[in-house]
């Protein structure tokens, strides 16, 4: 049956607006490890996720649902009910429409729930709303994102970038809490703030946000002269002639695992979600010989928040000048295809979308055989691989070496012995395609790039 085919129409879906939230089983997450059981309780948040299914199957909003409690779980809470109402559109006002707030409101009392965290990016108004109906804090999915980014930031980039995302973020979500930050500070002692609080005539939101904006421009200051030491990095590698290959893919799908299986660089790997948000570069070569960098960039993930886009502009720049894109995706994730798209569509955004890429299907090991058969009827050139128990590497390790740029110019020359430098360069950024020793000299024919081509014909 086509995905059309099972859209429920605009009388179902009133229907099922005037049903209860439907409920999604098996979503809690229990604690298994006793001994940290007491203390684990104390430290995570208890949260109630929900969700609007506005378009898609059953399968895709589970699969929505699945990676929402995944998110939430990164950030360091306990999820204790999941829950989903159909909708064509979210309700403008509370995001899942004012004859379920009370029975979400039942739901946070009984569950014990100190945070509700929606699924999608909720305006200032809908979160205002929601939160005064439901009695705790309401965060949506982009400030969810946002605080994982914040947990796992560790360069002074990483948390310059981080820091300017949330603030453009937050600038546009400050209310007041009991009249406290709406409150006027100036004006005659009539208006009831009196001695010591006369002044300029500023509520505390506007000085908030002036404040904002101030620590807004210092973080844009500090990562544009960040951005210049990446720029110099990256403007000598091309000096060089050295071909860049960056890794590029949805979050947790392995980047970081591949980089060490192919270079040995002993990056972080851990099994959650944005691990890795500072990018490493490492040098490889090819079976021939040419030398290349491979770098490890963020993962993605579907809907990535505009400001986060913004914000690591510079960073995700390393994809938009590589040479090569290896885009790496779950091969065991339940929606492998969703992954590829939302990718490619946060590519596209930032112009990387014209780059050379290879695909690379990693977790064959974990992987449904039909799923696989899937993946390879539909991506009949990609590399097939596990960074975990090395099958496939070799073939991926191929697909590279043809994916890079060779260089252009074609050339004959004999090398004295005293030049074994340029040799040495025609491996590293060229190819050598032939070779013979004389009493002279190294009689070579090679591919080299117009800089080394220059040098070889004055001798």
């Amino acid at each position: 049956m086509s995905q059309q085919a099972e859209e429920p129409s605009t009388g179902e879906l009133d229907l099922e607006e005037r049903v209860s939230l439907r409920r999604v089983q098996g979503m809690s997450t229990q604690l298994e490890d006793i001994s940290e059981v007491e203390y684990r309780e104390l430290q995570l948040e208890r949260v109630v996720l929900v969700s609007v299914w506005t378009s898609g199957t059953q399968t895709d909003a589970d699969n929505a649902m699945a990676e929402l409690a995944a998110l939430a779980e990164t950030a360091g809470s306990q999820v204790l009910e999941a829950l989903v109402q159909r909708r064509s559109t979210p309700d403008p006002a509370t995001f899942i429409g004012r004859g379920k707030v009370a029975e979400l409101k039942d739901v946070v009392r009984s569950s014990g729930a100190d945070t509700v965290i929606c699924d999608g990016e909720l305006e200032p108004a809908q979160l205002r709303n929601l939160e005064d109906a439901v009695g705790v804090k309401v965060i949506d999915r982009t400030a969810l994102i946002l605080d994982i980014f914040a947990q796992h930031a560790h360069s002074a980039e990483g948390k310059a970038q981080v820091e300017l995302a949330q603030l453009q973020y937050l600038r546009q979500r400050l209310r007041g809490w009991g009249g406290n930050l709406s409150r006027q500070v100036g004006g005659r002692a009539a208006s009831g703030v009196g001695i010591g609080g006369r002044g300029p005539g500023e509520t505390k939101i506007e000085i908030d946000r002036r404040r904002i904006k101030t620590r807004i421009s210092v973080l844009r200051r500090k990562l544009r002269e960040l951005d210049q030491t990446r720029k110099t990095t990256r403007a000598a590698r091309r000096k060089n002639r050295v071909p860049s290959v960056a890794i590029v893919g949805y979050t947790n799908a392995g980047k970081s695992s591949l980089l060490n299986a192919l270079t040995a660089a002993g990056v972080l790997v851990e099994n959650a979600l944005f691990a890795t948000l500072d990018p490493t570069t490492r040098r490889d070569e090819t079976a021939d010989g040419r030398q290349y960098t491979l770098t490890d960039t963020v993962g993605f993930i579907r809907h990535l928040p505009h400001d986060l886009v913004e914000a690591f502009r510079s960073t995700l720049e390393e994809s938009v000048s590589a040479d090569l894109l290896l885009h790496v995706v779950d091969g065991s994730d339940p929606d492998p295809f969703g992954q590829v798209d939302a990718v490619r569509q946060v590519l596209s955004q930032i112009g990387a979308a014209q780059v050379a890429e290879q695909l690379v299907v990693n977790k064959v090991d974990l992987a449904d055989p039909d799923s696989l058969l899937a993946l390879r009827g539909r991506f009949p050139d990609a590399a097939f691989c596990s960074a975990k128990t090395g099958e496939g590497l070799d073939e991926l390790r191929a697909a590279i070496a043809d994916g890079l740029p060779r260089p252009a110019i074609e050339v004959a020359a004999l090398v004295p012995y005293a030049r074994g430098d340029l040799i040495n360069r025609i491996h590293q950024t060229g190819e050598l395609l032939e070779s013979e020793h004389t009493a002279e000299g190294t009689r070579i024919r090679a591919l080299v790039n117009a800089d080394l081509a220059g040098e070889l014909a004055k001798l």
